[in-house]
Parts: C-alpha cells; sequence; structure tokens
C-alpha cells in the first residue's frame, strides 16, 4: 500500500506555486530541457566507447583501430560538455529571474498589506523574508531542484548501461540504494526542521536588530548597550543552535552517502577482479564498470547535497508563502463607478454606537461612540491618554477594521468602502513623521499620479512650510538625509503637513503634534493649522487651546467613551471634566 506523507505533499503545493513564477521563461525553461536528450546519451556512450577501447583494440594492441576510436570519444565528450553548460546555464537563468520576479511580487504585495499588519508584526521579520529568505531560496532552487531531474535521468542511464555490462555487479549497487535511501529520508526530516528552526531564529534575531538600529540614540542615551547587547546574543545563539543542527546532520548526510561509496567500490574490485580472472567479464568491462560506477555515485552524492539545498529551499518557500497569505486590501480597481460618484466628495460622516476591541478576548477601547461631522466642520478629541482619540482615527481609515456598530460615509457604510475610494477623501496628518532620504519634493508628493511641481510649491506655502525650505541651497530640490536629521522636528511636521494637503482631500484627520519646536516654527506650525481649519473639514486629536476653541464640537474622552461633548464655551460653562483637562493644557504652555 503506497502512503503519501503530508510534509512531502505540501513540499509538492509549494512547488506547484513557485512554478508560476517560472512560466513567464518557459523558453529558456524548455531550451535547456532540450539538452537532456543529449546529456544522458553522452553520459552511456562515452563509457560504453571506453570499454570498445580497451577490448577491442587496447588488449588485442590494435593501435590503427584505436586512432579511428579517438574522434568519436572525443565527439561524445565535447557534445556531453556542450549539453551539460547549455543545461545549467539555461536553468540557472531561469531559476534567476523567477526570484527576481517573485521578490517583485512579494514586495507588492507587501505594500499592499492593511496597516494592522505592520502594528503586530515587527519590520525587520518582514524584511527577513523579503531577503535572507528569497536568498536562500534563490541559491538552492538553481543548484538543487533545478538540477534534481537531469541528475535522476542520468542515473537511471547509467543503471540501464551497468545491467547490460554485468546484471551480477549491478546488483552489488542496488542493495546498496535502499540504505542511503533510509539514511537520507532520516536526515532529510531533521534538516527540514533545523532548517526551519534557523531561519525563525534568524528572523527574529533580525526584526530585534532592525528595532535596536532604529532606536540607537534612545540605547545609548539610557545606557542600555550591554542589556540590548545580551538580548542580541541570546536571539543569535538560538540561530546558532538551529543553524549548527542542521550543519551536523548536512554533513552527516554527505558523509555517509560519501562512504558507502567508497565501500561500495571496494566491493565491486575485489568481485570483478575474480570475474575477469575467471573469464567471465572482461577487463574492459570490469574499468568502464568502475567508470560508470564513480559517475553513478557522484549523483547520488550530489543528491544527499542536493536534498539539503532543497529543504532550504522548502523552508524558504514556506516562510515567503507565509506573507503572500497575509490578507491584502483592496485595489482601486475594486472600487465600483457607483460607489466612487457617491464618494467622489465629502459630505458627510456618522459614527453611531460605535465599539472596537483589538481581540475578542481583550477589552474594548472603544464604547458606543457616537457624532455626526458635516462637509466644513472641526471636531476637537480631547482627553488623556489611552482615552482611545487615536483609535477613532485608525479605526476611520481602515487601520484596524471589524468594529462593533455604525460608521458611514457619505451614507456607506465605511466596511463596504474599498481603502482606494477611502484615501482620496481622507488624508491623516501623523504626529510621526517618516522622512525618506530623498528630496523635500519627494517627500511631499511621494510620487504620486497626478501631482505637480505647481501642487507641490502651493501646498508648501499653504502650510508656512515654503518659509524654511527658500533658505535652503537647493530648495525644494534639497536631500533629506538619516529619515529627516538635517530638519528640525517642526519642519518635518510642516513638510508632513504640506504631504497631506497636497492631495487635497477635503476631510483631514489631525494628530496635533505635542514636541517642542523653536518659537518661529511653532507660529509657522500653528498658522498651518489655523489655514487647514479655515479651509478643511477637520477632526482633531487637539493639545493646542486655539485648536480646541477653534472646533465646532469638542468630543471629551475617557477609557474609550465620550463623556461630555460641546463647544468650548457650553463645556466651560458645565464646569466638568473638560476644565480639569483645559487646565492641564494651559498649565503646560
Amino acid at each position: 500500500m503506497i502512503t503519501i506523507n503530508m510534509s512531502q505533499l505540501k513540499d509538492v503545493k509549494l512547488l506547484q506555486k513557485f512554478s508560476h513564477y517560472v512560466k513567464p521563461h518557459k523558453g529558456w525553461f524548455f531550451l535547456g530541457v532540450s539538452a537532456i536528450p543529449f546529456t544522458t546519451a553522452a553520459t552511456v556512450i562515452i563509457p560504453l566507447l571506453i570499454v570498445r577501447i580497451i577490448d577491442d583494440y587496447i588488449v588485442p594492441g590494435d593501435l590503427e583501430g584505436l586512432y579511428q576510436m579517438i574522434l568519436p570519444l572525443a565527439a561524445a565528450i565535447l557534445v556531453g560538455y556542450l549539453a551539460d553548460g547549455l543545461y545549467n546555464y539555461s536553468l540557472q537563468r531561469v531559476g534567476h529571474l523567477a526570484i527576481a520576479r517573485m521578490r517583485t511580487a512579494l514586495f507588492s504585495h507587501t505594500l499592499s498589506l492593511p496597516r494592522r499588519y505592520f502594528d503586530k508584526t515587527p519590520i525587520g521579520l518582514t524584511l527577513s523574508r523579503i531577503t535572507s529568505d528569497m536568498e536562500a531560496l534563490g541559491e538552492s532552487i538553481t543548484i538543487g531542484v533545478l538540477s534534481l531531474f537531469t541528475d535522476i535521468l542520468k542515473t537511471i542511464s547509467l543503471f540501464i548501461f551497468l545491467f547490460y555490462l554485468s546484471w551480477k555487479l549491478t546488483l552489488i549497487i542496488i542493495l546498496v540504494i535502499p540504505v542511503v535511501y533510509l539514511v537520507a529520508s532520516y536526515l532529510r526530516k531533521k534538516l527540514r526542521f533545523y532548517y526551519n528552526t534557523a531561519r525563525t531564529a534568524l528572523a527574529d534575531a533580525s526584526a530585534f536588530l532592525q528595532e535596536c538600529l532604529n532606536g540607537i540614540k534612545t540605547v545609548q542615551l539610557y545606557n542600555a548597550e550591554k542589556k540590548v547587547l545580551r538580548q542580541f546574543k541570546e536571539k543569535n545563539g538560538r540561530f546558532l543552535k538551529s543553524q549548527t543542527r542542521s550543519n551536523t546532520y548536512d554533513a552527516a548526510l554527505f558523509s555517509v552517502v560519501e562512504g558507502l561509496t567508497s565501500v561500495t567500490m571496494a566491493i565491486i574490485i575485489w568481485y570483478g577482479a575474480g570475474q575477469v580472472l575467471a573469464g567471465i567479464v572482461t577487463i574492459g568491462i570490469l574499468i568502464g564498470f568502475i567508470n560508470t560506477l564513480s559517475k553513478i555515485f557522484i549523483p547520488i552524492r550530489e543528491f544527499a547535497q542536493q536534498l539539503a539545498m532543497i529543504q532550504r529551499a522548502l523552508s524558504a518557500l514556506e516562510h515567503i508563502y507565509q506573507l503572500f497569505s497575509e490578507k491584502s486590501e483592496e485595489s482601486e480597481e475594486a472600487v465600483p463607478e457607483a460607489l466612487r460618484e457617491k464618494l467622489a466628495e465629502f459630505e458627510c460622516l456618522e459614527f453611531k454606537d460605535v465599539s472596537y476591541r483589538y481581540s475578542k478576548k481583550s477589552p474594548p477601547v472603544l464604547q458606543d461612540i457616537s457624532f455626526r461631522l458635516q462637509r466644513g466642520q472641526k471636531i476637537a478629541l480631547v482627553g488623556t491618554t489611552g482615552a482611545g482619540k487615536t483609535t477613532i482615527l485608525k479605526v476611520l481609515t481602515k487601520t484596524y477594521q471589524n468594529y462593533d456598530g455604525s460608521i458611514r460615509l457619505n451614507g456607506i457604510e465605511l466596511s463596504l468602502i474599498p481603502r482606494a475610494a477611502l484615501i482620496k477623501i481622507i488624508t491623516m496628518m501623523q504626529q510621526d513623521v517618516f522622512l525618506f532620504n530623498e528630496s523635500l519634493s519627494f517627500n511631499i508628493s511621494l510620487n504620486r499620479e497626478g501631482i505637480s511641481a505647481k501642487d507641490i510649491k502651493q501646498a508648501t506655502q499653504y502650510v508656512y512650510a515654503d518659509r524654511f525650505i527658500e533658505q535652503l541651497p537647493e530648495k525644494i530640490d534639497s536631500q533629506i538625509t538619516d529619515h529627516g536629521s538635517n530638519l528640525s522636528a517642526g519642519q518635518g511636521q510642516l513638510i508632513s503637513f504640506a504631504r497631506a494637503v497636497v492631495s487635497d482631500s477635503e476631510l483631514v484627520l489631525l494628530d496635533e503634534a505635542t514636541s517642542s519646536v523653536d518659537s518661529i516654527t511653532e507660529s509657522y506650525i500653528q498658522k498651518a493649522i489655523e489655514n487647514i481649519f479655515s479651509s478643511k473639514t477637520v477632526i482633531a486629536i487637539a493639545h493646542r487651546l486655539s485648536t480646541i476653541q477653534n472646533s465646532d464640537q469638542i468630543l471629551v474622552m475617557k477609557d474609550g467613551r465620550i463623556i461630555e461633548r460641546g463647544n468650548h464655551h457650553a463645556l466651560v460653562a458645565a464646569n466638568g471634566h473638560y476644565v480639569q483637562l483645559l487646565n492641564q493644557i494651559q498649565g503646560s504652555h
């Protein structure tokens, strides 16, 4: 009865998925495959010619016949080398092209992942999938998987040839094959386990390393180098341990096959010599057999190495497809035309009894949130840290999903609106500004379609960023270094404002900055916010008194609930929790 191992079935499915990236390069693939008959034929013809040369020409001393056989032997060797070269070049080229295509697809998929994925997944882990796992796959797939097929064909052809020479000597080799298979099968399982463990440990170490390097200034500021180094040593040690174990089994796999090759060769020489002396086989057959035997054990020996490489490839593929399996957000093409028309311009937003929790078992971070926002109105969210202000913005931008209650944008439920349509009418100004190591112009436009140089200039003027940009040597083409280290915190904030308003979205979500900046930049930030308030519909997490006072409605939040609402004067008159927050804000300024 034939049983199918589930892990082997899984491996086949992984390779079938990878074949999707090979298909566009099938021309090179078939060119390589077309060389297989020639390389296989040469593998058999060369030892056959050697047997004939020894028995028919060297032993009888027929030099004239020997000279005539040199040309066919040289031709067979040349054809074999050329066919091998064409096969290896073509299939390795296919492998590299497929890996490049797959890497691009994986990065494209990563760009489409929802923001909540990056909230819960370390960047280093994702980076490891795109870099080290893909690199391991590239090295293994071209040498291991693509070479396996031709080696199997060569081995089968050589076995047929050996049976032709001497079936008795061939039986000795056949007795060794089950031992090789059993050993390889056992070590294969061990290799797969430790390769998986090693790649997981490496991804964990890479994620920790990137986190530490991103926060290196904080680590040094608080003299935490020793603790961080100790943690990294532990993570790196787990990787080293798994890698060492995999290397041990890899070496054992190679050594066992090498040892069995030597033992089999010795037995063949001992037994074959007796056959020659008894006149059963000729000296040419014995030499041809030994020569062919070494060629048989080369692919068998390499098969052990290829198994190890295939384990690396399958382990890397498994991790890569884990990232591919993460659900991406909807594409712009998924937005129905009727829905796009209704969302062409912002009209109104309504939260009705909205609650949200991070998971089913976690406590709610938003509870029964209800408010309505019309075009042109301003809402300020105020409250202490952890009150739920930022969560409201993340739910509205679909960073967090699966909310309870109803959120309607222009009368359409938010859960039914693809992100591609949502970002057309909503833009968010975050407190944490990320700047690319590119020009100021790029950091404002982000190469988005439809944004011209004129739009960028108007946006910088609108948020008063042009005041410091015009003082720079290259102005708007000035390069940002080290993610904004050559700009002040306030200047970076103004660039983020310009980035948001250049898209000309009507609804602006503002996570108002609280970082200390110089008085001149502070005044520009304040003027930029006033401009935004005067011309846009705004929901602001407000920390400045002027922002709060200029809002049409203030929502006072505590423990995920709205506990007070109204305009500034009404809330002051109520003398409730808002007044306490107001005193804190005024005290901090």
